[in-house]
């Protein structure tokens, strides 16, 4: 059995019974980084072993994967929220013929819908935009829709996503669950805002 773990997006005490249990019993945990996830399982005196499972892994770890599947459980784990959403969770799902149990919890893209105060009945998430290549035509895209829009940034590009995004309104994350989260509410490129931490936006 491959288990799909949602862990905190920041708070670690952001973390169901179940998702706890899980990775105290599964004979493994794969993780982007075996650092990261370290200190989620000992915060909660959890001892089992880690490997790193990330978007440079190669082939090979993907078939080492599926032998290990054949006799143990194995849980999956992103360094925050969800695997499968923005990271490469599914590149190895898809490839694996194994019965699958998804653990949900935390996830940047529901918590900020959640607080936008904007019709989300539909929306559309776009994940992270492009650096350079491909960008343009991105914003394009994103500033068609009629539906709210929800995206993940970087603190060294956010000032420049939000010029781009223009007169458009926004609510935005910082550092969702953490000490000094902070939700901005305004027109793109008047908000002052300060760039550093993770960021998470709604483009209405």
């Amino acid at each position: 059995m491959l288990y799909i773990v949602s862990t905190p997006i920041g708070n670690l005490k952001d973390i169901s019974l179940r998702a706890l249990k899980i990775l105290k019993d599964v004979d493994l945990i794969l993780c982007e980084d075996t650092r990261v996830t370290k200190k989620l399982l000992n915060r909660y005196d959890i001892s089992t072993n880690v490997e790193s499972y990330h978007q440079h892994s190669r082939i090979n770890k993907i078939e080492k994967i599926k032998e290990l599947l054949k006799e143990k459980d194995l849980a999956l784990v992103s360094d925050s929220g969800t695997p499968g959403i923005c990271d490469p969770g599914n590149q190895l799902i898809k490839q694996l013929d194994c019965e699958i149990s998804v653990i949900p919890g935390a996830c940047a893209v529901a918590a900020i819908a959640s607080v936008s105060g904007f019709s989300m009945d539909k929306f559309v998430f776009m994940g992270f935009p492009p650096h350079k290549k491909g960008r343009n035509k991105f914003f394009k895209e994103i500033l068609s829709f009629k539906y709210p829009v929800i995206i993940y940034e970087s603190p060294y590009r956010i000032e420049k996503t939000l010029k781009e995004l223009g007169d458009r309104e926004v609510v935005i994350g910082r550092e969702l669950t953490k000490k000094f989260e902070t939700i901005y509410r305004g027109i793109a490129s008047e908000l002052k805002i300060k760039t550093k931490g993770e960021f998470v936006i709604v483009i209405k």
